[in-house]
């Protein structure tokens, strides 16, 4: 994690990280003013904090109350050598606490992660830089030149070098990445967690067998999602970005929808049209770009390659980002390595979804076979001595798919984990599969699956198939468990041996796509200095609905993101047309207004958590209209998951306001108690909110220029450097 540090007045210090500041000072006796602990007592406190975290997290997988557990840390000094040092944590139990828990919130405690950094010693390298902001990590990088040269399969250049590569890709593009993040709780298992120190939401995570394929994997996942802009998916760019030659890529044309609205020729081919349009009811405005909202600039489409003729033809970039999120983008050594990439994981999820669609009962893979990967092997038996059985299944549907699958059961909690990964080679399908089931999951994490269930309805939901694809929680049918399997194991082989084999296992994975009648478009990304590729397979390789393009389409974020930034100075008439056209959308009120407009406000703040029922209800408010006011703030009480203190202001505003519709009821008569309840400036806040001389009360003023949006601008900034590259690499082709 990068921390920034701004020095201030006298001896006081601000540490920035993420989306928190930290004030530092020293006691006065130090000649500090005192108005802050100082940097050793924040240490001291984070190792105390960071053993409760742990209680906590034993306490909470197995429901026991941790109201009456007492927790507390003193710091035994030596008097020979102040560096010399005991930390004694004490933790007090309730008596009801059984002697199995009590021993396993001790232990819990030795898994504290400041504690274990300090006992192996951090290593510490303090070197002057000529700017911080351009230095970039090594990323374990010690020596490039190393001798070392590790193969693995599904790769074409050893890990050192893969890895030094795009550790210099990404240095030489500006972005700091740092490592937050490991975890191995079994053999040959392990998992990563990687992120820009300068733009955290910018993260992806790595799993493989070894330490390196782990991160190798990470990062090629970061590679992969900055040439396909993924990180900025749903987001505003700015209007910088909106009025550039390009927004997204060089590459890309625009369109102007036709005089009613009607599709631009030059959009999709016919194949594609019956799919996304089959019933002539997309316009030329549900396709227009959420990223810029230009709408002025018409419909941003990019070129994409049609497999079976090599035709140009043109996707815009709304109807990619609402319907295929991260599925089929890739990064590699080579273009054939990324497309095996592309095409493996675009097979694991469509197998994936068709055997949970069906409720279809996968075969056992035979206990010959598995004693064939040792490795692997070994990761599973150490999941069973843990308590968890596995099961391990072919998920090739009779051999036609590369895919293969691990399932983990919960019988501490009846919850179950399929996961699924695809390789042409099976050894590599397999191992995919068991490193994406404990990818960044701790055994308490697996305290959380979702139980199985005989209801179809709940497996083929739609939302059931999002959740696996984002992170395999979904629900999972007990048909699936079924002894009596739909087909029958098969030690199946998509994979080539020799100089060209990456490229004949990518020409075999497509012509299955082209055995089934399936459509196949390509883009090619290398402007950043990598080779990465997004492969689209209409109406197999979608996450979400086709129908989101018209009924839930991202940019409907252009109805309402300029007035919502613009709050503050909208007048009446304008707040009166926003909250009508909120009230029209019939969006769920529990939304929340940073996805519905693409603005990654502060999480701490009361922006990053404003949903559209508060929005509302506050604009009520700003009109005086009291009645629609009050019946929002009653239902913003009774599901409130907002902060205590936000719960408070509304239930004194729904007092007040009570008093205030009731004209037998006179507000002076309750003042003085109400203060008493909720607080001076509480109730003031609610006078200031009804008069008018509070407008919005906890938002503070916004506007298109994202002004004090820092964790946004910072997202924006990434952005821009990618736009710069690709600007660059344009320039030098031309």
């Amino acid at each position: 994690m990068e921390i920034k540090v701004n020095f201030l007045d006298n001896l006081r210090l601000e540490a920035k990280f993420d989306d928190f500041t930290v004030i530092a000072d020293q006691p006065i006796r130090y000649k500090g003013d005192g108005s802050a602990p100082g940097p050793f007592d924040y240490f001291l406190a984070s190792s105390a904090l960071c053993a409760a975290y742990f209680v906590k997290l034993y306490c909470s997988t197995r429901d026991i109350p941790t109201e009456n557990i007492r927790l507390s840390q003193n710091n035994i000094v030596d008097p020979e050598n102040r560096y010399q040092q005991i930390f004694k944590i004490q933790v007090e139990l309730p008596h009801d606490i059984s002697a199995k828990d009590r021993q396993g919130i001790l232990r819990s405690i030795e898994r504290c992660t400041v504690k274990r950094v300090v006992q192996t010693g951090p290593e510490f390298i303090i070197e002057e830089v000529d700017n911080l902001d351009a230095d970039a990590q090594a990323l374990l990088i010690k020596n490039t030149d190393q001798i070392a040269h590790t193969y693995i399969a599904g790769k074409d250049l050893p890990l050192e070098e893969t890895i030094a590569n795009m550790s210099a890709l990404l240095a030489d593009l500006g972005m700091k990445i740092e490592i937050a993040s490991w975890r191995n709780i079994v053999p040959h298992v392990w998992s990563l967690h990687i992120r820009d120190a300068q733009s955290p939401m910018c993260f992806t995570n790595g799993k493989g067998a070894t330490k390196e394929s782990a991160l190798a994997s990470a990062l090629g996942e970061f590679i992969e999602r900055l040439n396909c802009n993924f990180f900025y998916n749903d987001q505003f760019w700015g209007q910088d970005i909106a009025h550039a030659d390009f927004v997204h890529y060089p590459n890309e044309r625009w369109f102007k929808p036709g005089p009613n609205d009607e599709l631009p020729n030059e959009l999709l081919d016919e194949y594609c049209l019956r799919i996304y349009n089959p019933d002539q009811e997309l316009c030329g405005s549900h396709l227009f770009d959420t990223n810029s909202g230009n709408t002025e600039r018409g419909i941003c489409a990019l070129p994409y390659t049609r497999q079976s003729d090599g035709e140009t033809i043109y996707f815009p970039s709304n109807l990619i980002e609402n319907l295929f999120l991260s599925n089929g983008m890739s990064a590699g050594n080579t273009l054939a390595e990324a497309q095996v990439q592309c095409l493996s994981e675009i097979f694991e999820r469509a197998v994936k979804r068709e055997i949970l669609e069906q409720e279809i009962t996968l075969p056992d893979v035979p206990t010959d076979v598995l004693a064939k990967y040792p490795s692997i092997l070994s990761g599973i038996q150490a999941l069973e001595e843990q308590g968890f059985p596995v099961l391990v299944k072919d998920a090739s549907m009779g051999g036609k798919f590369p895919v293969m699958c691990v399932t983990l059961m919960n019988p501490r909690t009846g919850g179950v984990f399929a996961s699924f990964g695809a390789h042409p080679k099976l050894e590599v399908a397999l191992e995919r599969s068991l490193t994406e089931l404990l990818q960044g999951r701790s055994f308490e994490g697996l305290n959380d699956l979702p139980q199985p269930t005989f209801s179809s309805h709940a497996v083929t939901e739609p939302n059931n198939f999002v959740e696996h694809f984002i992170d395999s929680t979904g629900v999972v049918s007990w048909h699936f468990f079924s002894a009596k399997s739909d087909f029958d194991f098969v030690e199946w082989n998509f994979s080539e041996q020799g100089e060209h084999a990456t490229a004949q296992e990518a020409k075999t994975l497509f012509s299955i796509l082209e055995d089934m009648g399936k459509e196949v478009y390509m883009a090619v990304y290398d402007q950043l200095g990598a080779t990465a590729c997004r492969i689209l397979v209409p109406n197999y390789s979608e996450v979400y609905l086709v129908e989101d393009l018209i009924w839930d389409n991202t940019n409907k974020a252009l109805l309402f993101r300029e007035d919502i930034l613009n709050l503050h100075i909208l007048d009446d008439d304008a707040l009166t047309a926003l909250v009508e056209r909120l009230e029209e959308s019939e969006l769920d009120d529990y939304t929340e207004i940073k996805t519905l407009i693409g603005i990654e406000f502060d999480d701490n703040t009361v922006w990053g958590q404003l949903t559209l029922l508060e929005l509302k209800l506050l604009i009520y408010i700003a009109l005086k209209q009291f009645e629609e006011a009050k019946d929002l703030v009653e239902a913003f009480l009774q599901y409130n998951t907002n902060t205590v203190e936000r719960g408070l202001f509304y239930q004194a505003m729904n007092v007040v306001l009570e008093v205030m519709l009731d004209d037998e009821l006179e507000l002076e008569d309750y003042l003085f108690n109400f203060r008493r309840m909720f607080g001076h400036e509480r109730i003031e806040a609610v006078i200031g909110s009804i008069n008018g001389t509070i407008k919005f009360f906890g938002l503070t003023p916004t506007n298109m220029q994202l002004e004090g949006l820092d964790r946004h601008l910072r997202l924006i900034d990434s952005y821009k450097k990618l736009h710069a590259a690709r600007a660059r690499a344009f320039q030098n082709h031309r």
